[in-house]
């Protein structure tokens, strides 16, 4: 169910479980991946185009030069007993049918929010919880430029019940990535028991 045991270097025997990060469009999911991976990430990053620019709204995100086409990889380990590998989602409408294939496997999932376009997530949480059975959590990624809000009203925006944890984060940090990612598998160790 997502997750199988994995040689580790020593013999030991290590267990291994798949992530998906997603959410919207430009909320830090590439960023997130590359905070916590101990492995140089693989990313598809390409160069935004103007032919792109119909399709794919920067207003809320002007810098934005490249956007992830296909999926970001990466990997850690938790503890001598627990490695992830995370796996990130494209965040645009046009790239959504990669999802299935990703998702496939997974033990848990992260949504990304960015409370400058709460919008732009209504997508990933309606995927999780009506279209596939991966427990997940919501990850309050705080931008500097962005509002703050507290938690429950994220959670009365979001429509989420009180059985989805939300937590904050700053996807640049490390540490951050990596409590959101012990959260998730809590999370989905709890729920499928």
């Amino acid at each position: 169910m997502g997750y199988r045991p994995s040689p580790e270097g020593d013999g030991a025997s290590a267990i291994s479980a798949k992530i998906v990060i997603a959410g919207g469009f430009g909320v830090g999911k590439t960023t997130f991946v590359g905070s916590v991976s101990e492995v140089p990430t693989l990313s598809t990053e390409a160069l935004m185009t103007e032919v792109s620019a119909p399709v794919d709204d920067l207003e809320e995100t002007p810098d934005k030069t490249t956007t992830t086409v296909a999926m970001d990889f990466g990997r850690i380990t938790l503890d001598s007993e627990l490695v992830l590998y995370l796996f990130g989602t494209p965040g645009q409408p046009r790239f959504w049918f990669m999802w299935d294939d990703l998702v496939r496997g997974a033990l848990g999932a992260v949504i990304l929010v960015d409370t400058r376009r709460l919008s732009d997530c209504f997508p990933a949480v309606n995927y999780f919880e009506n279209d596939c059975d991966v427990p997940f959590i919501i990850a309050v990624n705080q931008f500097d430029d962005a509002p703050v809000y507290p938690l429950e009203e994220v959670r009365e925006a979001l429509a989420v019940g009180p059985n989805v944890p939300i937590v904050n984060c700053d996807a640049r940090e490390g540490v951050d990535a990596r409590g959101v990612l012990t959260e998730a598998i809590k999370h989905a160790l709890a729920v499928t028991g």
